[in-house]
C-alpha cells in the first residue's frame, strides 16, 4: 500500500529500499518476519546501523543529531522497513523520551542524555504503569522525597516493556502526596543499575519474557535528574504519550502485516480454491485494507503536527484506537486464515526447538505468536476505552 509521492520523496523511497537490501542481515529480516524474539544485541547492531547512516533518529531535528525528516520521509521510512522486516526502532529513547529532553530538558540533560541515545550507550525503558495506575495513570503511588541533592524513591512499576535489558529508566513519581492527583507528580530520569532497584519478569502468553516489574527500595535520585520543574510531571507525560500513541498506530507494522495476509490467503486452500478467492474472506481484507488507507492518511497528518512543533492532541488518541484495532483485525484473520496450525503451542514449538522447523506452514507458527503477543496493544499505552474517552470529551465535548 503506497502513495503518490513527490519526485523527491519517491527517490528518497528508492533510497530507504537499497540501504534496506544493502545493509539488513537475512537472519534479522528472517526473525523479524516469523515474530521471533530478537535479542539485545540484535537490536543494539540494527540501532548501531541506522544511527551510521545518520537514520536512528528521523523524528529529531539535525541540531540534536537525527535525520530531520519531513512527515511524508517518515512514513516512507517506516513503511519500507516494516516491508522489509527489518527490526523495529525501539520507542523509548528514540521517540518518547528524546522529544521530552528536548522541549523540556535542561540543556546539561540534553547534553548528557541524547547523544547517549544515538550511540547505544543508553538502553531507556518506560517507568509509567503501576499497579492500580495503569489506564488511571494519575494514580501513580511511586514516591520521590526530597532529601538535600537527592529523592528518595520507593515504590512499584509493572509492565515495564524490554526492562531487562535497560540501564536507564524514565519515571513518573509522586512529589507531592497532598497535591491533586495531576498536580504532585514529577518526571525523574533513574539509572537503572542504582542500588535498591530489582527487575521480576513477566512471561507473555506467548512465552517470551517481554515485559517487567521494577521495584524501588530506598534509591537515591540526583536532583539534577529531574526534568523541568517538580510537581509538572504531569504535563511533560502527556506530550510523551501523544507522541507514543502517534507511535502506536503502527501504519508501517498493519502494512507488511497486510501483506503477509494476503500471501497466506493465496497460498492457503478451502474447498479446493485459494482463500483469497473466498469472497467473505476477500472482503474481509478488503475492509480492513480500506481502514489502513485512511489511517494512514491521519497519521501522516498528525506527523506533520509534529515536525512543525505542535504536539499532538486528542487525534493521537484516535490513531492508538484504530491503529491497534486494524493491527488485531489482521492478526486475526491470518489466524484465522492457517486454521487449526495457528493454536497455541508450547513456545519452543513456536520458535523451533533445536533450530527445527515449526509444525505446519511456514506462516502459521509466526501468526499464532502475533495474535497471541497483540492482544497487549488495545491495553498499553493507555487502553483502547481511556482513548475513547478522551476522544468523546476533547472532540466531542461530551
Amino acid at each position: 500500500m503506497t502513495m503518490t509521492l513527490a519526485p523527491e520523496d519517491e527517490a528518497f523511497r528508492a533510497e530507504v529500499r537499497q540501504f534496506l537490501k544493502d545493509r539488513l542481515p537475512a537472519h534479522l529480516a528472517d526473525k523479524v518476519r516469523l515474530n521471533r524474539e530478537l535479542t539485545k544485541a540484535e537490536t543494539e547492531q540494527w540501532h548501531a546501523t541506522l544511527q551510521e547512516k545518520g537514520w536512528l533518529a528521523g523524528n529529531w531535528p539535525t541540531r540534536f543529531g537525527g535525520a530531520g525528516w519531513t512527515a511524508i520521509q517518515r512514513h516512507i521510512f517506516e513503511e519500507e522497513s516494516a516491508l522489509a522486516h527489518a527490526p523495529r526502532v525501539l520507542p523509548f529513547g528514540i521517540a518518547m523520551l528524546g522529544p521530552v529532553l528536548q522541549k523540556f530538558g535542561s540543556e546539561a540533560q540534553q547534553q548528557r542524555f541524547l547523544p547517549r541515545i544515538l550511540d547505544g550507550t543508553d538502553w531507556w525503558c518506560q517507568g509509567y504503569s503501576e499497579p492500580g495506575a495503569g489506564s488511571d495513570l494519575a494514580s501513580v503511588r511511586t514516591t520521590a522525597v526530597r532529601d538535600g541533592d537527592h529523592y528518595i524513591v520507593n515504590g512499584q512499576k509493572t509492565w515495564t516493556t524490554l526492562g531487562q535489558h535497560a540501564n536507564w529508566i524514565f519515571c513518573l513519581v509522586r512529589t507531592d502526596p497532598a497535591a491533586k492527583a495531576q498536580e504532585g507528580i514529577s518526571f525523574l530520569l533513574i539509572d537503572m543499575t542504582s542500588p535498591g532497584i530489582t527487575v521480576r519478569p513477566i512471561v507473555l502468553l506467548d512465552g517470551t519474557p517481554e515485559v517487567n516489574e521494577v521495584f524501588f527500595d530506598e534509591v537515591r535520585v540526583p536532583v539534577e535528574n529531574l526534568v523541568g520543574e517538580e510537581n509538572k510531571g504531569w504535563t511533560y507525560a502527556k506530550y510523551l504519550l501523544t507522541h507514543e500513541r502517534t507511535n502506536i498506530a503502527g501504519v508501517g507494522f498493519a502494512t507488511a502485516s497486510l501483506a503477509a495476509l494476503k500471501r497466506i490467503a493465496r497460498a492457503q486452500v478451502a474447498n479446493g480454491r485459494p482463500l483469497s478467492e473466498n469472497p467473505l474472506f476477500a472482503a474481509r481484507i478488503a475492509e480492513v485494507e480500506i481502514e489502513l488507507m485512511a489511517m494512514a492518511t491521519t497519521n501522516l497528518r498528525m506527523l506533520a503536527q509534529a515536525a512543525a512543533g505542535q504536539a499532538p492532541g486528542a487525534e493521537s488518541s484516535m490513531l492508538k484506537l484504530k491503529g491497534t484495532q486494524i493491527r488485531q483485525a489482521i492478526n486475526d484473520l491470518a489466524r484465522r486464515a492457517v486454521g487449526p496450525w495457528a493454536l497455541a503451542f508450547p513456545s519452543e514449538g513456536l520458535e523451533g526447538a533445536n533450530d527445527e522447523t515449526p509444525p505446519g506452514p511456514p506462516e502459521a507458527a509466526a501468526a499464532g505468536r502475533a495474535y497471541l503477543n497483540n492482544r497487549k496493544l488495545s491495553i498499553y499505552g493507555g487502553s483502547n476505552e481511556i482513548q475513547r474517552g478522551i476522544i468523546a470529551k476533547s472532540l466531542l465535548g461530551l
